[in-house]
């Protein structure tokens, strides 16, 4: 199971959960506590900026930490849960909660997923840029892409509400 919440709401969606593994994507200089419970090496931080299309001064998600978090996500066992987590809990997050559950279920359907998380998270606008270096190196050829734009952009929120993605399904 993959808990996607904000930066906010880290230390309690991983106490509620007993999630033992923590993705955090963030800006660089916004910190973030490592929950107690969660191991130094159970914890990927990957810093870059909410864009996606590159922007002087601003770090855009790229190759590197799309290939970073699917090496974190393949080396899970499954046995806890594993919380995900960007700023506000929108779009970096919910892009990677995606990107995780295409990577762990290679024959589900896209569009489907992308349908799952509308359905558990109003607000979710997951990030295009980091979708499409996914969608690539998954090599699912545009399906990925297609399937989040067909959803379209979220609700408008300050902040997504927290919300567990099943990649079993």
């Amino acid at each position: 199971m993959i808990h996607v919440c904000s930066l906010s709401k880290v230390e309690e969606t991983v106490s509620k959960t007993g999630a033992e593994r923590l993705l955090s994507l963030l800006a660089a200089g916004t910190e973030v506590t490592r929950p107690a419970s969660i191991l130094a090496e159970n914890h990927l931080h990957l810093v870059m900026h909410d864009i996606a299309v590159a922007q002087e001064g601003m770090t855009m998600p790229g190759e590197e930490h799309v290939r970073a978090l699917l090496d974190f996500a393949y080396r899970w066992d499954r046995a806890k849960p594993m919380v995900v987590h960007c700023y506000a809990g929108i779009s970096r997050s919910t892009a990677s909660a995606y990107i995780i559950a295409a990577a762990l279920a290679p024959k589900r359907d896209e569009a489907e997923l992308a349908k799952t998380l509308r359905f558990l998270s109003p607000s979710a606008t997951p990030n295009p840029r980091l979708i499409a270096v996914a969608d690539t190196l998954l090599g699912r050829e545009g399906r990925m892409i297609a399937a989040i734009e067909a959803i379209g952009r979220g609700a408008d929120a300050f902040e997504g509400t927290p919300f567990e993605l099943d990649i079993r399904a």
